[in-house]
């Protein structure tokens, strides 16, 4: 089953056109692929450009998106629209909110990925909920008034992604007609990755989330995330069918995520993120698991038979500034450090700073480790003097 937005004719594309807010694991995930990346991101980092055959970096913000204007300028700058189109278009986040936006950005260009209308469904809270009553599958309550009693309830803006627009509703002003509330509900944050053809999805695997270790339980900040997830055989034994019947009601296409909370043996579904995501630095490998020839190929129709088992247990976390600080010029990046930020950049306290992996035999120490590492890239970059020249200053070590 192709996108709505392919037609049978269209080529290879000479390249891919890739946007997110932060476009770095979508390019390494291209280069893993042997695909040339052409990236449209917020931030530049120095390792997106050096898997990107082209790359600028659009104005916007992590909570309003990109500059829509601006976004398409650049699009027809580096990867330009075409009859037929010479140009793939894969999205990661940004655009969930802004489906015209999306529209605009695959005009001329050959769409992998769900159509704007698929991503409409999928982030209108009123549908997707809905669907999931008539699916008959289990999630918080939700509903788009204050209630009466706030303290047991989320407020978040409809489209948003990483977790920054998320408060309690008790904390919150009256919510705008962008916003709806959710009940708070018991459980771990769990991330189902999965590919999708249009009719019925293959699961890559379970990823456990937490929030960004700054937050004091009203912070929901995404933090970072490993595989696999603990998750009772009872539950994911209920997981490809409940997607099977989301992706046939939805036509979701590609790579995607499902995100719920797992408390037991119960487990409530929140939403569905129908893109490329955060997994793809926790599942992607080179080879046969290569994260994105496989969504290019459930793009066109194909889902695997079967895949490579991941070797070990992976995981990511996400570092922030705790306070403003600046990046040396010189400092040393250590190979699991990504989304390094150009040199001499100064962070506002709460932006993200870069991001940390970690590869070990089991979910537990993996977590431990990449703590670690987090906590090393912070003590770094507080503890330094930037106008230091000494390599044992400038160094990040574990």
């Amino acid at each position: 089953m192709r996108s709505a937005w392919r037609e049978s004719s269209v080529p290879e594309p000479l390249g891919y056109l890739l946007a997110a807010l932060s476009g770095r694991a979508l390019a390494l995930a291209a280069h893993r692929a042997g695909r040339r990346a052409h990236v449209l991101d917020l931030f530049g980092d120095s390792d997106m450009r050096s898997h990107a055959a082209a790359s600028r970096v659009v104005p916007g913000s992590l909570a309003q998106g990109f500059d829509e204007a601006a976004l398409l300028a650049a699009a027809e700058e580096i990867a330009p629209a075409g009859d037929p189109p010479r140009f793939g278009v894969v999205y990661g986040s940004g655009l969930e909110g802004r489906p015209e936006v999306l529209a605009g950005l695959c005009r001329g260009r050959a769409l992998y990925g769900n159509t704007p209308e698929t991503v409409r469904r999928t982030k209108d809270p009123r549908e997707f909920f809905a669907l999931l009553e008539r699916l008959g599958l289990p999630h918080p309550a939700l509903r788009f008034a204050p209630p009466a009693e706030p303290s047991g309830w989320l407020v978040k803006r409809i489209g948003a992604s990483g977790g920054s627009h998320v408060a309690p509703a008790s904390d919150a002003s009256p919510a705008g007609p962008d916003h709806y509330y959710q009940q708070r509900v018991p459980g771990r944050p769990v991330g189902v990755s999965f590919l999708a053809d249009g009719r019925r999805a293959w699961v890559i695997g379970f990823g456990e989330q937490w929030p960004w270790r700054g937050g004091d339980g009203r912070t929901f900040l995404f933090g970072g995330s490993l595989q696999p997830a603990a998750i009772d055989p009872a539950i994911a034994a209920q997981i490809p069918g409940l997607l099977d019947a989301l992706v046939a009601q939805l036509g979701l296409v590609g790579l995607n995520s499902l995100d719920m909370l797992v408390d037991g043996r119960a487990f409530s579904i929140i939403e569905i993120n129908p893109r490329p995501g955060a997994n793809l630095d926790i599942f992607d490998q080179a080879g046969e698991r290569s994260l994105f020839a496989l969504h290019l190929r459930a793009c066109e129709g194909e889902l695997p038979e079967s895949c490579p088992p991941m070797p070990h247990a992976t995981a990511m976390a996400v570092v922030y500034a705790e306070r403003p600080c600046a990046v040396p010029v010189e400092l040393e990046w250590p190979d699991w450090v990504v989304d390094r930020p150009a040199p001499g950049a100064v962070m506002e306290a709460g932006a993200p700073v870069c991001t940390v992996l970690a590869a070990a035999p089991a979910a537990a120490s993996v977590r431990a480790l990449v703590d670690r590492r987090a906590t090393a890239v912070l003590d770094r970059l507080t503890a330094v003097d930037t106008h230091s020249r000494s390599a044992a200053d400038l160094a990040i070590g574990l």
